[in-house]
């Protein structure tokens, strides 16, 4: 390929998702090439060479060597959401695009302090809520934007996953301080950025969180939460890491001509008047619901489009901004759930 028509990435944290992340540009092509890896431990990261197929990218400690690379244009932040905030603005400040994993910060006023970092300085930013490009997922935006449902009147958004206590001793997970919140932000946030992008924002919440006796922990995991939507409509959450075992990820949404059930390898469409559709949708692995995403090619179609959004120009398939009303909504549950009362979401 044409030195011209590949674009430079470098990735920035070295954890357990490290290594979806650099399958995921291996199975890029050669448009894409890893030409670093930034890590507190170089040393510690080096193993990810074996999961690149092409030439072994640069590992480092020194963020220079990506800020003073001309050849790097995208840069793939995958740290805990605690040590955000400089680094985000040491790299829009060098004109990098920065495609993000979830959450975008610890709080919503952080959150939206990165976008508007980004904004300010004209650089893109992206946010990893691979469920978006889920077959599934995308088979269901299209079906609801054709209109033939009709009015959504009822949602059902439901995580009932399960962590053993070992996942939270771990690097300090389920702290405020590192992740910023339990399950809502840290789990389930991928199906809520998901349903909302189907429902549209949610007006108004009343909700609960909790730490079970399962687990021994700083944060929430369990919430339920009643919601009501800006369309009108009505619904549920409810999310756990204590559901043992655990079952997939389910949103149900509630059309007047039709209900649409929503997994992450199945779509049904069951109308009024007794049909049935199971969608033809590929099937993918499920392994992203556990701690570790097993499954790249959710990953890699987050990644080629936002390498595509860079070069065309457009916004990525999840702006920085579109993932805040994701963070909203974590943000009014976790308040009302404080507070005991209904709480209204500002857009």
């Amino acid at each position: 390929m044409d030195d011209e028509q590949w674009i430079g990435v470098a990735l920035i944290g070295a954890g357990m998702i490290a290594k979806t992340h650099v399958a995921a540009l291996s199975a890029a092509g050669d448009r894409v090439r890893l030409v670093a890896v930034v890590s507190t431990r170089p040393e510690r990261a080096e193993h990810l060479a074996e999961q690149y197929d092409g030439a072994a990218p640069l590992f480092t400690s020194d963020l220079s060597k990506v800020t003073d690379d001309p050849a790097i244009r995208i840069v793939i932040v995958a740290t805990p959401p605690s040590v955000r905030i400089q680094l985000i603005e040491t790299l829009a400040k060098a004109g990098k695009h920065i495609l993000l994993e979830k959450p975008v910060a610890r709080t919503l006023e952080k959150a939206v302090q990165v976008v508007e970092i980004c904004e300010s300085a004209g650089v893109t930013l992206g946010v990893l809520f691979q469920h978006r490009v889920r077959s599934p997922s995308k088979a269901a935006a299209q079906r609801i934007a054709s209109g033939a449902f009709g009015k959504l009147g009822h949602v059902e958004i439901a995580a009932p996953l399960w962590r053993d206590q070992s996942y939270y001793e771990e690097l300090g997970r389920g702290t405020y301080a590192r992740d910023g919140g339990g399950v809502l932000l840290t789990q389930a946030i991928h199906t809520i950025d998901l349903a909302l992008s189907l429902t549209g924002p949610v007006a108004s919440v009343q909700a609960m969180t909790a730490t079970t006796p399962l687990h021994r922990m700083e944060a929430e995991d369990f919430a339920v939460a009643g919601l009501r939507f800006a369309s009108g409509a009505i619904g549920s959450l409810v999310a756990s890491t204590a559901s043992f075992p655990q079952r997939k990820e389910m949103i149900a949404l509630h059309f007047e001509h039709a209900s649409l059930r929503l997994g992450t390898d199945m779509l049904e469409v069951l109308w009024r008047d007794g049909r049935i559709d199971d969608e033809p949708v590929a099937i993918g692995s499920a392994g992203d619901t556990g701690p570790i995403v097993n499954n790249h090619e959710w990953h890699q179609g987050m990644i080629e489009d936002f390498v595509n959004a860079v070069q065309e120009n457009r916004p990525p398939v999840v702006t920085g901004r579109a993932a805040l009303a994701c963070h909203r909504l974590i943000d009014a549950i976790e308040r009302s759930s404080r507070d005991g009362c209904p709480v209204d979401i500002r857009q």
